[in-house]
């Protein structure tokens, strides 16, 4: 696994092969846009199993639960770019008109698996530009280049197919796994905000969102994790923070969702070693 982050940016790009279980399920803040350059990569996303083959792209919207595996015995290789919304906002006056001025509503892809060949040279470009770090004008134009490909794929938040709307029950537990993300929280507790009983919670829980109460969690604490590893945070704070018992506990889940430790991710952002 290559992994690079692009400092002026903020934007990762990773290049990595696998043989059978690739990533446990798993989300991002960012809009995930790759290709697959060899074999057969398959993984779920919006509850589906998606199947990928070299040439076709691979788009995954920000807070989008995926995972990721390979059916064949000789793996695949992926090559993908973690973006930013407001950064390709600010490079796209047609992704700035799709957004909702203070809104905060991150954008919604209209298909997960897209065969697009000027989509795809154009993700090439960026990723090269950005894995080798070339020159700061190279960056700027692929950069460009990607935000106005991938404009004819993302649609406005209010048309974006979204799952229905939550009962009130599935939605007050997550709000209060949202307030008390740091805090060792039960289902007695969840099932309390929710007013009915365990049980119905967790089956309503998973209906609503495609995870238990648990997996979103721990799905939750992994992005505030990332976000506070990428700014300059020790492992062993952020693990206290964000709810995890400790270091050793924050790595396993860490590595199992991204694919590398915690210390390595941070030194990655921020050149700062544990």
């Amino acid at each position: 696994m290559a992994v690079r982050r692009d400092a002026e940016t903020g934007i990762e790009t990773i290049r990595a092969h696998f043989r059978g279980h690739a990533y446990d399920l798993h989300d991002h803040d960012e809009l995930l846009v790759g290709i697959t350059e060899q074999g057969v990569q398959a993984f779920r996303c919006r509850r589906r199993l998606h199947t990928s083959v070299p040439g076709r792209v691979i788009l995954i919207e920000p807070g989008e639960a995926h995972d990721g595996h390979s059916p064949g015995e000789d793996g695949f290789t992926y090559a993908m770019l973690y973006l930013p919304v407001p950064l390709l906002a600010a490079r796209s006056d047609a992704l700035r008109s799709l957004i909702p001025r203070g809104s905060g509503v991150a954008l919604g892809f209209r298909d997960t698996l897209a065969d697009d060949p000027g989509l795809a040279a154009a993700i090439r470009s960026a990723f090269l530009a950005l894995h080798r770090r070339e020159g700061k004008l190279a960056r700027d134009l692929s950069v460009d280049r990607l935000a106005a490909r991938l404009a004819g794929h993302l649609e406005p938040p209010q048309d974006h197919h979204r799952p229905p709307r939550p009962d009130r029950a599935a939605a007050l537990a997550r709000d209060l796994l949202h307030a008390r993300m740091g805090e060792d929280v039960g289902l007695d507790a969840l099932s309390e905000a929710a007013g009915i009983d365990r049980f119905r919670l967790n089956r309503a829980f998973r209906a609503a969102f495609g995870l238990s109460p648990h997996a979103y969690l721990v799905r939750l604490r992994l992005r505030a994790a990332r976000r506070r590893l990428a700014e300059g945070e020790a492992p062993a704070l952020v693990a206290a923070e964000v709810g995890f018992a400790d270091q050793s506990h924050l790595g396993r889940w860490f590595r199992r969702a991204y694919g590398l430790t915690p210390a390595a991710y941070r030194d990655l952002c921020t050149n700062v070693p544990d």
